[in-house]
């Protein structure tokens, strides 16, 4: 049941990552490649969350910390930046 389990995650997370790798490339602005580029990061903590439930140890729960904090620094950062352009 396990290895069930960890190949339909892995399958899920890919075409979850190819999708957003998708929208990065076919985004036509940025605000779009943004959203894309969360996607891929927000597939990266599902990724290694689950690496972490299915091995069943904690020693993961800093780079979670650290891939959200700069999810969030990077979206805000960047929603910032776009804003002042759109102004100018």
């Amino acid at each position: 049941m396990t290895a069930f389990l960890a190949v339909a995650l892995t399958v899920l997370l890919s075409v979850t990552a190819l999708l957003a790798l998708a929208r990065i490339y076919r985004g036509p602005s940025l605000l779009d490649r943004v959203v894309g580029a969360d996607l891929l990061l927000a597939t990266m903590l599902g990724a290694v969350g689950a690496e972490a439930a299915v091995t069943r140890h904690a020693a993961t729960l800093p780079v979670l910390v650290v891939l959200s904090l700069l999810g969030f620094v990077g979206s805000v950062s960047l929603v910032r930046f776009s804003v002042r352009e759109e102004t100018r």
